[in-house]
């Protein structure tokens, strides 16, 4: 045997050993944890509830960042950049990461991001002030079918879940009402508690965390939320509409198998701390588990059922 063939299936060996040493290892320092959106939304305070329990798990830090902007464009374009040695993970949001890039080239596609986890779902509501003309979703209807454009919704990004709704709920009610993207859910929460719009389409988590100061008319899932006991559903009131934001974690895609399957295997002990299950019931979140085993699959049915609004909200760029 060749002496170079030697020395190169010996640093083989090395390399290897190494990598499964690290993986065994993994954390040994500080997470950074990538927000997609601005402070103060679900993404953030789903984040802040997995840092004190990542934490405890691991008796490491997890710092968590912001590179808000472009409805989470901005951070999902740049995330294959970053090093990638699990110790950057990134928020991504669904439909956000499917339906961008359907609709225009936002710098990333679906394919490119590596996800390794998604670990919560949140269902769109819409939300009025608490001082709102609009005192039931009929209220609403009603005005919006007699001034068609006027009524203005606030959502969290383009393309995103709240935008999804606002279309569905248009098309189901047989109205016009006019969109108004933010970078986020807290800015375009701050938008309706400010009057800039005079409804919002969010999540049953904003609305908890504004309490009395806002009214929810509807929310989309298929049954009532414990948050919320005394709003009906959208699907009671006689629109077959029901669904949200699922959130997750990806990795750049540069990230070892191993190392992504260590990242997976902690968010996923985190999802099964009982004090965190608790915190996330609390705050009008609905924890799921989608490890990266199942992840292939996951998308692929998301991505099926995603096309199919796309084709109907007339996005799709193709």
């Amino acid at each position: 045997m060749k002496l170079t063939t030697i020395l190169a299936g010996a640093a083989m060996a090395l390399g290897l050993s190494a990598m499964s040493a690290g993986a065994q290892d993994y954390p040994n320092k500080p997470v950074n944890y990538i927000i997609p959106f601005n402070a103060g939304g679900e993404s953030d305070i789903a984040a802040r509830l997995q840092q004190p329990v990542f934490e405890k798990l691991t008796g490491q830090s997890m710092v968590v960042q912001y590179l808000e902007g472009a409805g989470g464009a901005q951070a999902w374009s740049q995330l294959n950049g970053m090093e990638g040695d699990g110790y950057t993970i990134m928020g991504t949001n669904l439909p956000h990461i499917i339906m961008q890039p359907m609709a225009q080239d936002v710098g990333y596609a679906t394919e490119d991001l590596t996800n390794v986890y998604f670990f919560h779902y949140t269902p769109d509501a819409i939300i009025v002030p608490a001082d709102s003309q609009f005192k039931t979703l009929e209220d609403l209807v009603t005005y919006a079918k007699e001034n068609p454009g006027l009524v203005t919704f606030s959502g969290s990004g383009t393309n995103s879940a709240n935008h999804v709704a606002k279309e569905t709920f248009d098309r189901l009610a047989g109205v016009a009402t006019t969109y108004i993207p933010f970078s986020g859910t807290s800015p375009a929460t701050t938008a309706v508690l400010g009057n800039q719009v005079q409804a919002g389409f969010s999540y049953t988590t904003a609305a908890l965390n504004q309490g009395d100061a806002v009214r929810v008319l509807a929310v989309a899932a298929d049954e009532r939320v414990p948050s919320f006991p005394d709003v009906p559903t959208f699907k009671e009131l006689g629109y077959d509409m029901s669904g949200g934001a699922y959130r997750g974690v990806a990795v750049p895609n540069s990230t070892p198998e191993d190392v992504r399957q260590q990242v997976s295997d902690l968010i996923g002990k985190i999802n099964a701390d009982p004090e965190f299950i608790q915190k996330m019931k609390d705050g009008g979140f609905v924890v799921i588990d989608v490890p990266y085993g199942e992840m292939e699959a996951f998308m692929a049915e998301r991505k099926a059922e995603y096309e199919e609004t796309a084709k109907q909200m007339g996005i799709a760029k193709n």
